[in-house]
């Protein structure tokens, strides 16, 4: 009888419905705010360097995060393809987090060190020359566009803030260590310390 006239009350049951999925997501997500796993970085995690940084918001910049997930899923096709499943304390630094969903692309989580920065470059000029099947795009402008490094400073600083462990150090020669870079060296950089803390599943 109760259970019709909560189903006859439109009203009424929309509240509970969100009392319901409020208290379910509550029950899901607060407990992680709690767990070492989930908040201490793995060991061995260090932020980004400048270099590496300005390659990450590059990254985002040309849209590969679109069609690349950098998250292994702990599914055994996963591990057995791209290495060690994702863990929450590799992604501590990361503002914003990079997972995505959809794989047009292969995953990057683990592509740290996998390739050589040759390999890299030749994919980037032409995505074709080293993979005939691929359908990315090439990216040559990023051989000829510069590094300024005039707001990587900025970006650390507004990183520490968030709890990202750059120094005083860190921040002063941020703009020393990408000023004239080619934008392709900051990407490779970026790409080549991906997923290289934890070590593939044999």
């Amino acid at each position: 009888m109760r259970h019709e006239k909560i189903e006859k009350n439109i009203g009424l049951m929309i509240v509970l419905i969100v009392v319901a999925i409020s208290f379910g997501g509550l029950v899901e997500i607060v407990p992680l705010f709690f767990q070492q796993q989930t908040t201490e970085p793995v060991a061995g995690l260090k932020p980004l360097t400048a270099l590496q940084l300005e390659g990450r918001d590059i990254f985002i910049r040309e849209g590969c995060n679109v069609c690349h997930t950098q998250m292994v899923r702990p599914l055994r096709a996963e591990t057995e393809r791209y290495g060690h499943y994702s863990v929450a304390g590799e992604f501590v630094y990361d503002h914003p987090f990079l997972w995505g969903s959809k794989r047009t692309g292969p995953d990057l989580a683990r592509v740290g060190g996998r390739y050589s920065d040759d390999w890299h470059r030749a994919h980037l000029m032409n995505p074709r020359d080293v993979v005939p099947e691929s359908n990315m795009p090439a990216f040559g402008w990023l051989f000829d566009d510069t590094l300024d490094g005039t707001d990587t400073a900025t970006k650390m600083r507004a990183l520490r803030m968030v709890g990202v462990p750059y120094t005083d150090a860190d921040i002063e020669g941020a703009q020393a260590a990408v000023a004239g870079k080619p934008e392709v060296e900051a990407v490779i950089a970026y790409l080549q310390q991906l997923g290289t803390l934890l070590k593939r599943e044999r």
